[in-house]
């Protein structure tokens, strides 16, 4: 018998030791089975896959331009831009008494979330690639294309316009960029042009 109480005497010691720390089970390990810490750390300071596109780069036509101004949220889209391809009664040149000259037009979109807005077609510019900025037409016809974006008008909330707008621009340059200009929003609107 007394080879075994010095057994008992180191089980009880080592039941006690354990208690007197808080142990019992063994800490889990925050690493996962088959990694390392090093694997872990690196993989989460991976980047995002998909950074933020920067906000004064071009957008493609037909994608929203969102600001708030006056507590009053709209979006503002260029949708579609078209040059050569429709003919009014009087030709650029004529309306204009230029040379090489033609019809363009820019399909707009604008969509107020909440107040109260007022939307103008004055507010809309072409850029092109030597710096030349083209402002709309004021010229009126029933043969415009259709539907016409309003020279001014009012947006409910929870309501959109759209219309088009009609430039007389050079026949043989193309436009780089379709400018919002309004001095409403805090970043540029700016849509790329592609090429035709």
């Amino acid at each position: 018998m007394r080879t075994r109480t010095p057994t008992v005497t180191v089980a009880l010691l080592l039941t006690a030791v354990t208690a007197c720390t808080g142990g019992g089970a063994p800490a889990e390990s925050t690493t996962k089975p088959g990694t390392t810490r090093a694997a872990e750390e690196s993989t989460a300071a991976k980047p995002d896959p998909k950074p933020d596109p920067d906000p004064k780069a071009p957008r493609a036509l037909g994608t929203p331009f969102s600001f708030t101004t006056d507590g009053s949220t709209m979006a503002m889209t260029a949708l579609r831009y078209e040059q050569g391809t429709f003919h009014l009664r009087r030709s650029a040149d004529e309306e204009f008494g230029t040379t090489g000259f033609t019809w363009a037009a820019v399909e707009i979109r604008a969509c107020l979330k909440n107040g109260f807005a007022v939307v103008t077609r004055n507010s809309w510019v072409l850029a092109y690639a030597d710096g030349t900025r083209i402002k709309p037409s004021r010229v009126t016809y029933d043969d415009l294309p259709r539907p016409e974006y309003p020279l001014m008008g009012t947006v409910k909330a929870g309501s959109c316009v759209r219309g088009k707008t009609v430039f007389a621009v050079p026949a043989k340059k193309r436009p780089v960029r379709v400018l919002y200009t309004s001095t409403a929003p805090e970043a540029p609107a700016e849509w790329s042009v592609p090429k035709a």
